[in-house]
């Protein structure tokens, strides 16, 4: 076996200076290989003490930056953390929030191949499977793959860093980026991106599979100036919602590295904010702190907050940036002739990276790392290993929004016909941050598998109305599948305006680089009009990476599902739920609007004024949490472990859920607090604990739900920490915010 097998190939990275904001890629000769660990060349790197792995990882690193030249230091804090000198390798970096990302990309005489690998749903439809183990393992799939393409001969292409999950929260439904984030609430959102990271790093107690890169820090919810603007919010919010889903991320799931935002946070910009250094890396232990790619020239060009390029470099070294996707190299040589910064600068943002080498097992002999040994075949997403996780995430991630008398399932033994409508019937759309997948199942697909041989499907796109129409007054059952485009037009370097905003035609769209102008379906809810009419026996498959106000469709249209985008399973998953093969059991991760008139304005981030379901006002199109299934549940004997809580433990609140329905079926459990008595103003409800539970027809379990009497802490300004009240509690269990079924109260005394 070749000296490639085990280890992971060199990189090198470089910034294209446009709105796409992706890194490039150089594959690397394997003649590199054979140079670097020919037995002569590894006797002689054994003679390092960084070597000798009984020193400690402090005193390995100690060596290391000794034995670095002033240069190697300063390509160091690029994506390219080799020191080839040394025969260190780099861990380099890759996109990875719901997909491992390879796309083939050409970088002077080399071309760096389309690498497929398993596409998940983004994340909104992993989080509404409400299921935090399935997600750490849809993350396993992913960092497993991510050490097959870095250390097989084949590839031998380093991308042991995956940059996610993307941990910020949906603040708006207009925002273009929140379909990359898991949901609106600070807690379930923490819970999936502790999974997420738990899942990429492994199960090993020394070493990791691959290192999370979580973004973005911190509260970056509009993308229209987003380089110019300023998120403006009290302590308080920083503490109790926006930065709650990184600081588990950190402290939970033992992430090391994060990416600074775009924006400011009250007037000063995310890359250069002390919040960095004096919360991020002295409390919450983070080593790799990123700037966002282009985010340090716009500091300059956008925001006019330095001067020049160098100035603002510098000011972003201060702050504790090690990585930059930007150009930095030259100015911090310059910075260094002129005293601005110095080599022990250098070195203390050098050695927290070099802890992530070693976390990787990087310096390590193969024998002693896990995860060093991958066999070049069979390919990892060609095997039912990862197939069955993506295809159960995807079933998992399907969520039933209507179903009047029983629509669905439908019975594919008795029915003779069936419309499959729409523009989103036969297509998987992929978003800027998906990869390529070894396979994808449409709709269409799904539903020509699926049914037997005596069911005609019939097969209408949009093109015309008409033929629509047509197609749904020749069938038993019309379904059609409506949504947005989530690129909506090229990449990002090729659509950008200019003017903060990306040319989508359709007002509704939205992506990175462009908020959405609308919640409205406009021209995709005429069409399920004109079906409808037609054909009252009409379903509507909502395929979208966002909430739509789809207020025509569910007070007329008896049955609507809801799923998101990318899922390279989706036509299996939607047809199986379609015809009874599953019984869905997703739930929503947002609140739902009826209408952007019941939203404040784009750039409130005071969500006190009326976001997110603790401070909604008026009544929403769905709530949060919200999701129905082919069965019944009942929830019955709720019942804390103690009646008084105090400030420094924990109870455990138990519950009983029998399905009462004839399918078996999973239900979602959800923990809610509400604080009685309070000295400060508090959220009508905060989700605190939650569990999907299977259960077949008369089947009864008993759900035990953790709750610490931290989760109910508020942080008091004056005081700058946590703060327990001794007060009454009410604990809330429902199957969403708004349908609450039993409530029991504590005392914390």
């Amino acid at each position: 076996m070749t000296a490639a097998k085990f280890c992971v190939a060199l990189c090198s990275r470089r910034y294209e200076p446009k709105a796409n904001m992706q890194i490039s890629s150089v594959v690397i000769s394997l003649s590199v290989f054979a140079i670097t660990f020919s037995p002569a060349f590894a006797q002689q790197q054994t003679n390092y003490p960084f070597r000798d792995t009984s020193l400690s990882a402090e005193k390995r690193i100690d060596n290391i930056i000794s034995l670095m030249t002033t240069e190697e230091k300063i390509d160091f804090l690029s994506t390219d953390t080799s020191v080839k000198r040394l025969g260190i390798l780099s861990f380099g970096s890759s996109e990875g929030i719901h997909g491992v990302v390879q796309r083939e990309v050409a970088e002077g005489p080399y071309v760096h191949p389309v690498i497929p690998t398993t596409q998940f749903p983004q994340p909104p439809g992993m989080g509404e499977t409400w299921d935090p183990a399935i997600v750490r393992e849809a993350a396993g799939v992913e960092g497993h793959e991510a050490r097959f393409i870095s250390q097989t001969e084949k590839y031998h292409h380093p991308i042991l860093m995956l940059w996610g999950p993307q941990a910020d929260l949906a603040r708006d439904p207009r925002w273009g980026r929140s379909e990359e984030v898991y949901g609106e609430d600070p807690f379930f959102n923490g819970t999936m991106v502790t999974a997420f990271v738990h899942g990429l790093q492994g199960n090993d107690p020394h070493y990791w599979q691959a290192a999370s890169l979580m973004k973005h820090f911190l509260a970056n919810s509009n993308e229209k100036d987003r380089t110019k603007t300023s998120s403006d919010f009290d302590q308080r919010l920083f503490w109790e919602y926006y930065s709650v889903p990184f600081r588990m991320g950190f402290l939970d799931g033992g992430a090391k590295a994060v990416m600074a935002s775009y924006n400011a946070w009250n007037g000063t910009h995310m890359a250069v904010n002390p919040v960095l250094k004096d919360i991020v890396v002295k409390q919450w232990g983070a080593d790799i702190l990123s700037s966002d790619g282009g985010a340090v020239g716009a500091l300059v060009k956008d925001s006019k907050s330095y001067p020049d390029q160098q100035a603002a470099v510098v000011a972003c070294l201060k702050a504790g940036i090690n990585q930059f996707l930007d150009t930095y190299k030259d100015e911090t040589r310059a910075a260094l002739k002129d005293g601005s910064i110095t080599v022990a600068d250098l070195d203390a943002l050098v050695r927290p990276k070099l802890r992530i080498t070693l976390k990787l097992g990087l310096l390590d002999p193969p024998s002693m790392v896990p995860y060093a040994s991958v066999k070049d075949s069979p390919e990892p997403w060609t095997t039912e290993a990862d197939t069955s996780i993506s295809k159960k995430i995807a079933l998992e991630s399907v969520v039933l929004l209507k179903n009047d008398k029983a629509t669905l399932p439908l019975n594919k033994e008795t029915l003779k016909s069936i419309a499959v409508i729409g523009p989103l019937a036969d297509s998987v759309h992929w978003d800027w941050y998906g990869g390529t997948p070894p396979y994808q199942v449409t709709p269409l697909e799904g539903i020509q598998k699926i049914v037997g041989p005596q069911t005609k499907v019939i097969y209408a796109a949009d093109e015309t109305h008409n033929a629509a129409v047509n197609a749904a007054r020749k069938a038993e059952v019309a379904v059609v599948f409506v949504g947005n485009d989530p690129t909506c037009g090229p990449d990002m370097a090729h659509d950008w305006t200019g003017n903060g905003t990306l040319p989508c035609t359709v007002p509704s769209n939205g992506r990175e680089g462009r908020d959405r102008d609308s919640i409205e379906l406009g021209q995709q809810e005429q069409l399920v009009k004109q079906v409808y009419e037609v054909n009252p026996h009409t379903i509507v498959v909502l395929v979208s990476s966002f909430p739509f106000a789809i207020n025509w469709t569910q007070a007329n249209v008896p049955a609507i599902l809801h799923m998101a985008h990318s899922s390279q399973d989706e036509g299996t998953a939607i047809a199986k739920v379609l015809f009874g093969d599953y019984n869905p059991g997703g739930h929503l991760v947002t609140t739902w609007p009826k209408s952007v008139d019941q939203l404040p304005p784009m750039m409130d981030y005071n969500i006190r004024d009326g976001r997110t379901y603790m401070y909604f006002k008026g009544e929403p199109l769905y709530p949060f949490g919200y999701g129905l299934s082919y069965t019944t549940f009942k929830l019955s004997n709720l019942k804390p472990s103690a009646s008084r809580l105090a400030k420094d433990g924990h109870v455990t609140v138990s519950v009983d859920v029998t399905n009462t329905g004839t399918r078996a079926g999973d239900e979602v459990v959800q923990l809610y607090v509400q604080h009685l008595k309070s000295k400060v103003s508090r959220p009508r409800e905060e989700l605190e604990g939650f569990q999907r539970v299977s259960l077949q027809p008369n089947e009864t379990k008993t759900v035990e739900i953790p709750l610490d009497a931290q989760q109910l802490a508020y942080w008091n300004e004056k005081e700058s920490k946590f703060v327990v009240e001794s007060e009454p509690v009410k604990l809330m269990v429902g199957d969403s915010s708004a349908d609450i079924k039993l409530d029991a109260t504590i005392q914390v005394p």
